[in-house]
């Protein structure tokens, strides 16, 4: 299967480029806030025999187990799979696209979430779901690329950045477009925030503003955090009087960041 960027993916889903400050090229899993050239170091050369949640995948997923990844800092993970399509219950396929690298656990919420969740709503549109459009998965670095901030989850492998949809029919569902119908992204945010224990989207911060963060971090007593706004387009006669435009808040002023 041919690696799509990001820059390309965002193109297929017709979003504009000319004076769009479009995201860097993505570094390779080395990077880190603090130490930008430290390797991720694979300390196994192979996956080992699959585990529980291996075998618990296979029934919905297409993926490659990959090497357990250390350091540097609390980067990397176990049981860390390249996750290639989710396999829905007629026996058909959802790409991921680019392959995203995630822990199985995270991998295992992702794919149910699309087939118990996502599907079902996209039936109204009469059109089958062909490929999720992945925007960031693996990467070791802190959160939004703020040096010395935290690792992200991200750098754990417990995280996946999702842009949109693409259809049977060549559509494109982009979640953070207002002009998208509400009902249908008030029920993926609402379906998402049950299952994930972070969803970031518009609203949340200037970060999140093009795409929608999903993450199943572990809080104290159980804490999560839905911070999706479901946006309308702005009236025709507002846009027209130059009042209540929703432009996105400024971009915090960090070199080269991007997101959580």
């Amino acid at each position: 299967m041919v690696f799509l960027t990001a820059a390309l993916v965002a193109a297929s889903l017709g979003v504009p480029t000319e004076g769009v400050p479009l995201p860097q090229p993505r570094p390779s899993i080395t990077q880190t806030a603090d130490a930008p050239t430290l390797p991720a170091v694979a300390v196994e050369t192979e996956h080992g025999p699959p585990t529980d949640c291996d075998k618990r995948l296979a029934a919905m997923a297409v993926f490659t187990p990959k090497p357990t990844l250390a350091g540097p800092g609390a980067c990397g993970g176990e049981d860390l799979i390249e996750l290639e399509a989710v396999l829905l219950a007629d026996g058909s396929r959802v790409a991921i696209a680019p392959k995203p690298t995630l822990r199985c656990d995270m991998a295992e919420s992702f794919a149910a979430w699309l087939r118990d969740e996502a599907v079902p709503r996209l039936k109204p549109l009469n059109s089958p779901l062909r490929t999720v459009v992945n925007e960031d998965s693996y990467e070791c670095r802190g959160r939004n690329r703020v040096a010395g901030a935290k690792v992200s989850e991200h750098g754990k492998g417990n995280a996946i950045d999702v842009r949109g949809f693409i259809l049977a029919d060549r559509r494109k569902i982009v979640l953070t477009d207002v002009t998208e119908p509400k009902d249908l992204r008030e029920g993926l945010r609402d379906s998402a925030c049950r299952r994930f224990t972070t969803v970031l989207g518009p609203g949340s911060d200037a970060y999140h503003e093009q795409h929608i963060h999903l993450d199943v971090l572990e809080r104290r007593a159980g804490y999560r955090i839905c911070q999706w706004a479901v946006r309308e387009p702005t009236p025709p006669a507002m846009v027209a009087s130059g009042e209540a435009v929703p432009l996105p808040p400024p971009r915090p002023p960090v070199p080269e960041t991007r997101k959580l």
